[in-house]
């Protein structure tokens, strides 16, 4: 009998029976599954993203999120936050550090070799304002003794100098300052605010051709023929000149340095002359040429007497503020040669020495179709000499603001003669009394739509201590010990 091949054996014994059903999926194994899913597609995307500069060495991992937002949708991200957080956002990566930087627009320089080799540039490539004066000073980082001036902070040795707080050695040659500006102005054409000091016709040429936009510019320790240099800046619109810093540095600014800058920045808006010499040609030319003018200031000024009667060119002037003047016009002429300036609005004068007669009324006399008169801490404003106000008509604001020297007689006589008068303010002039407030006065006050009075801070501190007992004898703050008064 042929023997007959084993025949497979079936693994379903019941050939009847329907096969086996796969088992449903649970939820664990969709939501792994999905998971799995949407790793594939993630790292797809990776491979399809664009290679990151080489300069960043980016590295797109899947710790950092931010790595698939673009630079401009993280900077416009970054831009929300409070500039006290640039630095801390710096350190988070490379990527960041160069975004942030982006985002810097205002840099106070220390380090000259930073602006030198071109890195600020680098690190900060959109740059609109720029102080450059603590860099040009080479004062010692790690000194205890810092002095701060109106225009500057600086670090001081404990030598002595004989011509002030600072060696001349230890400013920075011009030729070195220029070739700093001129790696500047090649590389910010956007820069619209520099402060520097003791630069040269060279280096203030280059930032006139290389930044059409600038608008305000501070220049320190400059000399007449070094204004050449911003005779370019045909957008300027803002100007300080300081000449001279008493302690610091001194240098001479004349008629012919206002006549160049004159003719050179038409469109002048502002201008602040701070140490300045000059004389009545340098405001005359000024006026003549700077038709747009809407703002003078002199700070301690050096002026020739008569140069009062030049604010008549300034057609367009509408304030004008002394600061810190040793004197007003120490010769300013006859009344009739004097002229005014018909535009002016506003006349402020803060620590300014008052006590020439003369002076003062030829001031009002230029001024006499001011609106607003503000007087701070002037010395020597005495009754006769504050009565010459009388000739403004205008007025609708006087602010007396330490003015020690003036009594309710000198106060009375003027301001019932200005019969636009809106608002009042009286402060800190002790020799003003509230018991000489004349009716006539106190008529005035009803009327005022401002009025703020605290001329005495004497009688100001006493009534606001009348109710507490505090320097009563017997109150209940003291306490008498052993023959002896001791704050409980």
């Amino acid at each position: 009998m042929p023997h007959s091949p084993e025949k497979r054996r079936n693994p379903n014994p019941n050939p009847d029976s329907k096969p086996p059903l796969k088992r449903r999926l649970s939820l664990r194994d969709l939501y792994f599954k999905e998971q799995a899913l949407k790793h594939v597609v993630f790292k797809m995307q990776l491979k399809s993203l664009p290679s990151s500069p080489p300069h960043l060495h980016q590295t797109l991992t899947l710790d950092d999120p931010t790595s698939l937002l673009s630079d401009e949708l993280l900077i416009l991200i970054l831009s929300k936050l409070p500039p006290s957080q640039y630095i801390s956002n710096s350190l988070v990566c490379k990527r960041w550090l160069c975004l942030n930087g982006r985002l810097v627009q205002s840099v106070k320089l220390s380090d000259w070799d930073f602006l030198e080799s071109g890195r600020i540039l680098r690190r900060f490539p959109n740059l609109t304002n720029i102080d450059l004066v603590r860099a040009c000073v080479r004062s010692p980082r790690n000194s205890g003794i810092l002095i701060t001036h109106k225009f500057m902070s600086l670090h001081l040795d404990a030598q002595v100098y004989p011509y002030g707080f600072i060696s001349r050695e230890d400013w920075l040659p011009s030729d070195e300052i220029d070739r700093g500006l001129k790696v500047l102005a090649a590389g910010c054409s956007n820069l619209r605010k520099l402060v520097l000091i003791g630069a040269g016709e060279g280096g203030l040429s280059s930032v006139a051709e290389e930044c059409p936009t600038l608008q305000e510019l501070e220049l320190h320790c400059c000399a007449d023929m070094s204004l050449k240099g911003i005779s370019g800046c045909r957008n300027l619109q803002i100007l300080k000149l300081i000449g001279c810093v008493n302690g610091f540095y001194y240098s001479v600014i004349t008629d012919i340095g206002l006549t160049i800058l004159a003719q050179g920045c038409r469109r002048l808006v502002k201008l602040e002359l701070s140490g300045c010499e000059g004389s009545y040609d340098g405001i005359k030319a000024i006026g003549q040429c700077c038709q747009m003018l809407e703002e003078l200031t002199l700070c301690d000024h050096r002026m020739d007497g008569g140069w009062l009667a030049a604010l008549s060119f300034c057609g367009n002037l509408k304030t004008l503020r002394l600061q810190s003047c040793k004197s007003i016009d120490s010769s300013p002429g006859s009344d009739e040669h004097l002229g005014s300036c018909p535009t002016l609005e506003e006349l402020h004068l803060h620590r300014c020495q008052m006590r020439d007669k003369q002076s003062v009324k030829a001031l009002f006399l230029v001024c006499e179709a001011v609106r607003e008169i503000v007087l701070q801490d002037c010395w020597g404003l005495e009754n006769d000499i504050f009565v010459t106000a009388s000739i403004c008509r205008r007025v609708k604001l006087l602010s007396l603001d330490g003015c020690s020297l003036l009594t309710m007689e000198g106060l009375d006589s003027v301001i019932l003669s200005w019969k636009e008068l809106q608002r009042l303010r009286v402060v800190s002039c002790n020799n003003i009394k509230d018991s000489e407030v004349t009716p006539a006065v106190a008529a005035l006050f009803s009327v005022l739509k401002e009025l703020k009075w605290r001329p005495d801070s004497r009688s100001l501190l006493s009534s606001n201590l009348a109710e507490t007992g505090v320097g009563k004898k017997g109150g209940r703050f003291f306490k008498r010990v052993s023959g002896s008064n001791f704050l409980t």
